[in-house]
């Protein structure tokens, strides 16, 4: 019998961008570990059911040291972040394995214990509502969503947390603006903004350190932490410390952006959904907001596929042989919406229980910062609907555009429309 199953679907499309979720359950249905040229030219497996992903997350025969890479000669330099070779920024969290992954992620784990983040909650609030003030005080009752408030509000935390000076903070801003552009700001434009974010993080931590008091102070920040870790025998390098501070800086802000608008998006477009919040939330309830969280980051999450791992022997997976030396990639948004393992998986249920989604991994490298990422999404949309209570699309929603790259998935822009607040009302 001829097979009768569709053509595979094109992946990687600006069509693909806009929505994947048809593609991959075709991919998890046909071939749920499959082998793709990406946009790149890199060769690479992709794993798309939920049960493979969690099985490959959690694989240590699958290393997240690029030197693994069985590469070809026109691969060269293709995966991580765009950059970040030119740099010197590789020996970070995402590239090393263990013992240097435990070792180095044991000193900065403390500064995001629930303990804290908890702390840190009422910078994150202040933060959000000055950024709403912003925007809402011009009387136009229009905003960017993504330019206003979900791009700048995690870079200011992180900053923050960093020990950035405000001062330059905006600074950090404009780098950071050009890094998630990927393929829509200048050629080399990346590459530059990790250069300089380097050298000034370079700086910084050599003045750090000349400032650096006896002991610690009541919530140092984080990069005093590494260098007084690193000055005290925990054998942190200084390139170490400052790959380190980049890759915080990298991850801790992108996949928030991309939280707030896409979950802002999925609100918006599923009325039903963001009034029954809204009303949990007049009620003084949050426990819709926190399984609400948890159910944007499976529907429509931030990271759409899980970071570089590559196999240092034949691996099995799905039942399928990879070879020692290629590239796999997890596709978390395909695993979260895989049938097997949720219940109408492509329903947007915002009190979904059993949710045990992969948005942020599993393993030794599940999110570090996953806790301060779950206190700036809930803050964020829970003082958006609250006080902004008629919030709406400005635009149709097939005019949005999503940002081209591989691993993260996110809006360009959120044009909406709101009623002004009235003098004197916040």
């Amino acid at each position: 019998m001829p097979d009768q199953s569709p053509p595979a679907p094109d992946l990687f499309t600006w069509e693909f961008a806009a929505d994947p979720y048809p593609a991959y359950a075709w991919l998890r249905e046909h071939a749920p570990v499959h082998r793709t040229k990406l946009p790149s030219g890199v060769d690479a497996w992709l794993v798309t059911r939920y049960a493979d992903a969690r099985q490959t997350l959690a694989d240590t025969r699958l290393s997240k040291n690029p030197a693994h890479h069985d590469e070809p000669a026109h691969a060269k330099g293709r995966t991580g972040i765009p950059g970040e070779r030119q740099a010197d920024l590789m020996t970070h969290l995402l590239n090393i394995d263990p013992p240097d992954h435990t070792r180095l992620r044991r000193l900065v784990s403390k500064a995001f214990t629930p303990r804290r983040v908890a702390e840190f909650a009422p910078r994150v609030q202040e933060l959000t509502d000055d950024l709403i003030d912003r925007f809402t005080t011009s009387g136009s009752g229009t905003a960017d969503l993504i330019h206003d408030f979900a791009f700048p509000l995690p870079i200011y935390a992180i900053c923050d947390l960093l020990g950035v000076p405000r001062e330059d903070q905006d600074d950090f801003r404009d780098w950071a603006g050009m890094m998630i552009r990927h393929g829509g700001g200048p050629r080399g434009g990346v590459a530059r903004s990790v250069k300089k974010m380097r050298g000034y993080l370079a700086e910084l931590i050599h003045r750090k350190r000349m400032e650096l008091p006896a002991e610690p102070v009541p919530g140092e920040d984080l990069i005093s932490g590494l260098i007084r870790a690193s000055d005290h025998g925990a054998h942190l390098t200084e390139n170490e410390a400052a790959a380190m501070a980049f890759i915080l800086l990298f991850a801790g802000f992108e996949t928030t952006v991309n939280l707030i608008g896409n979950g802002t998006y999925a609100l918006l477009t599923h009325p039903e959904q963001r009034r029954r919040l809204q009303r949990a939330l007049a009620e003084g309830d949050r426990a819709l907001l926190e399984t609400g969280v948890e159910e944007l980051l499976r529907y429509d999450g931030p990271v759409e596929l899980a970071t570089w791992r590559f196999a240092t022997e034949p691996v099995v997976i799905g039942g399928q042989r990879i070879e020692a030396g290629d590239p796999v990639l997890v596709v978390l948004a395909a695993a979260d919406r895989d049938p097997e393992r949720f219940a109408d998986p492509d329903t947007l249920d915002l009190g979904r229980r059993d949710n045990q989604h992969l948005g942020y991994g599993h393993g030794i490298h599940y999110c570090l910062g996953a806790p301060l990422a779950r206190l700036e999404g809930q803050t964020a949309l829970a003082t958006l609907l609250t006080r902004l209570p008629d919030l709406r699309l400005a635009v149709d929603p097939a005019e949005l555009r999503w940002r081209g790259g591989l691993i993260m998935r996110g809006l360009r822009t959120l044009p909406v429309e709101f009623s002004p607040p009235r003098s004197g009302q916040t």
